[in-house]
C-alpha cells in the first residue's frame, strides 16, 4: 500500500533576534519561544531537560510536543494560550495536561505576547512551572484525576495558592477537602511552615475557644498549666478548619475578629496576641442558607469565602473512576500486587457512589478482604457494594405506610395501586443512575423493581426508565 510521505513543517524564521533566544536560555524555568503559527523556534536548557530529553522541539509546533495534538488546543477541547492572548492582547495563564519523558503531568503556563514595531504579535514567550501537587497517573499520595471538573477546581487551587487569599472549600462528605486544603497549603509560600488542622464538628463549645486560641493557667477549673492553642501553633503556616458550618455562634464572633484584625486573646488573659495564618476552610454544608436561617454570621461568610472553591462529587467525574481505583487499590495494598478486571470497572461505574471517594475507597477495601486470587472481579465488587449498602426507605414503603396512616378510609386494592405506582414514578424522575442502585435505594431487589416497571408499561403508567 502506498502512502504519501509526511508534509514537512516550514523552516523556523531565520529573524528571530539572538538577544531575545539569549534571553531565554538564562531563564532557569522551562521556557519556550513561538511564532503566529505555533512553531516553536527556542527552547532553553531548562524546557529541554524537563520535556524533550531525547530529541529537539525545534520546528515543531507547541500543540504537538505538548500535547500530541494535530491541531491547536484550542480545537482539540483544550485552553489554548495564544488563542486568549489574542483576543485579550495581553499576558494569560492556563494549567495544561503535558506529556513529559515521565508520563503526564500538570503544568502552569504563563504566555506573554511579544510585538513588532508595527505594534502587532510577532512571538510569545510561554513558561512552564510543574504542579507537584496533582497527577493523572496513579500514585500513592496527592490528587489525582483528569476530568474537565476536576481540572477546572485544579486551576483555581493553582491560582489562589501562592495568595494569602482565605480560601472556602465547599462539596460534599468524602470528596477530598482535606487533601484539596493541603494541596493550597503546599503550593503556598508558608508549605514549609506549620500546618494545623481543627476539626470544628468534634470540638464541643465549652472548649471551642480554649483549643483555638489557648488559656492561661487557672482561667477555668482544670486549666492547671498555660495552653498554646491551635491558632499560636500554626503561627506562620496553615490553619485549616474542617467542617466550618459546625462552629458555634458565640465563636464566629472572636474568629472574625481573627481574621479582620489579626489579633486574638487566650482565655483568661487580657494580653492581645497576633496571629500570621493563612486560613483555608470547608464545609458540606450551603452556608449562604445558614446565613439565611440566622445560623452562621453572614460577615464571617463573606470573610471565609473570599476565593471559594466548589469539589465535584464523584458522579461529575465518572471519567477518574478508574484511575482513582487503581490509585486506591496500590495505597490499600502496597506489598500485594491485584487488578481490577474491566467488568469490575464497569460495576463501579453504575454506582452512584453518594459518599464519593470515601466510599470508593471503603467499597475497594471491602472487595481486596474478599478477594482470594490477583484480580478483583465484577462479582466481587458487588458483593463489596451489597454488604456497605446504605439502606435508605423505600419510597414505595413510606407512601404505602402515609396511605395506611391517614386519616381517610382504608384504600382499595386499586388505590394501593394507584398510590404505588405515584411513588415509583417520583422516584424514576429522581433517579439517574443504573436499576441495580434505584433497586437498592427501594429496597426490593432488582427482579421485582422491573416487574413493577413492566407493569407501569403494561398500564399505560409507565415513567422513565432508568439506564
Amino acid at each position: 500500500m502506498r502512502t504519501d510521505p509526511p508534509v514537512p513543517l516550514p523552516a523556523p524564521r531565520l529573524d528571530v533576534p539572538a538577544e531575545l533566544v539569549s534571553f531565554i536560555e538564562g531563564l532557569p524555568e522551562p521556557h519556550i519561544l513561538f511564532d503566529r503559527q505555533y512553531r516553536i523556534v527556542a527552547a532553553n536548557a531548562a524546557y529541554r531537560s524537563a520535556f524533550a530529553p531525547r530529541g529537539t522541539v525545534i520546528g515543531r509546533t507547541c500543540y504537538e510536543v505538548s500535547h500530541h495534538f494535530s491541531v491547536p488546543c484550542d480545537q482539540a477541547g483544550e485552553s489554548c494560550p495564544l488563542a486568549l492572548s489574542r483576543r485579550s492582547g495581553q499576558r494569560e495563564r492556563v494549567l495544561h495536561l503535558h506529556h513529559t519523558p515521565q508520563g503526564e503531568a500538570y503544568v502552569n503556563i504563563e504566555l506573554v505576547p511579544l510585538r513588532d514595531a508595527q505594534g502587532e504579535q510577532a512571538f510569545f514567550i510561554e513558561k512552564m512551572e510543574a504542579l507537584p501537587l496533582a497527577r493523572a497517573q496513579p500514585a500513592r499520595q496527592g490528587l489525582i484525576g483528569s476530568a474537565p471538573a476536576f481540572r477546572d477546581m485544579l486551576g483555581l487551587v493553582a491560582r489562589v495558592a501562592p495568595s494569602e487569599a482565605s480560601v472556602l472549600l465547599l462539596g460534599e462528605s468524602g470528596t477530598g477537602k482535606e487533601l484539596v486544603a493541603r494541596a493550597v497549603h503546599e503550593a503556598s509560600a508558608r508549605a514549609n511552615k506549620p500546618w494545623v488542622v481543627v476539626d470544628c464538628a468534634s470540638l464541643p463549645e465549652s472548649l471551642f475557644e480554649s483549643e483555638l486560641f489557648g488559656h492561661e493557667k487557672g482561667a477555668f477549673t482544670g486549666a492547671h498549666m498555660a495552653h498554646v492553642g491551635l491558632v499560636e501553633a500554626a503561627s506562620g503556616g496553615t490553619l485549616f478548619l474542617d467542617e466550618v458550618g459546625d462552629i458555634p455562634l458565640p465563636m464566629q464572633v472572636k474568629l472574625l475578629r481573627l481574621l479582620e484584625s489579626g489579633t486574638y486573646r487566650r482565655v483568661g488573659s487580657t494580653e492581645l496576641r497576633h496571629a500570621d495564618v493563612r486560613l483555608v476552610s470547608a464545609t458540606h454544608r450551603d452556608l449562604a442558607a445558614m446565613v439565611a436561617q440566622g445560623r452562621f454570621r453572614e460577615d464571617l461568610y463573606y470573610r471565609l469565602s473570599t476565593f471559594p472553591i466548589a469539589l465535584p462529587p464523584l458522579r461529575e467525574r465518572l471519567g477518574d473512576l478508574s484511575l482513582l481505583a487503581h490509585a486506591l487499590l496500590e495505597r490499600l495494598t502496597p506489598g500485594r500486587p491485584l487488578s481490577l478486571d474491566a467488568g469490575a470497572v464497569q460495576q463501579l461505574a453504575r454506582h452512584p457512589f453518594p459518599g464519593n471517594v470515601r466510599e470508593l475507597r471503603n467499597v475497594l477495601e471491602r472487595a481486596v478482604l474478599l478477594t482470594d486470587g490477583d484480580h478483583i472481579t465484577a462479582e466481587t465488587v458487588d458483593r463489596a457494594l451489597s454488604v456497605g449498602l446504605l439502606r435508605r426507605p423505600s419510597p414505595l414503603a413510606g407512601a404505602a405506610t402515609a396511605a395506611a396512616e391517614a386519616p381517610s378510609p382504608a384504600p382499595t386494592g386499586a388505590s394501593l395501586r394507584q398510590t404505588e405506582a405515584q411513588a415509583l414514578r417520583a422516584a424514576l424522575q429522581a433517579h439517574h443512575g443504573s436499576r441495580e442502585a434505584l433497586a437498592a435505594a427501594l429496597g426490593i431487589s432488582v427482579r421485582t423493581l422491573y416487574r413493577k416497571l413492566r407493569a407501569l408499561d403494561e398500564n399505560g403508567e409507565g415513567g422513565p426508565t432508568p439506564g
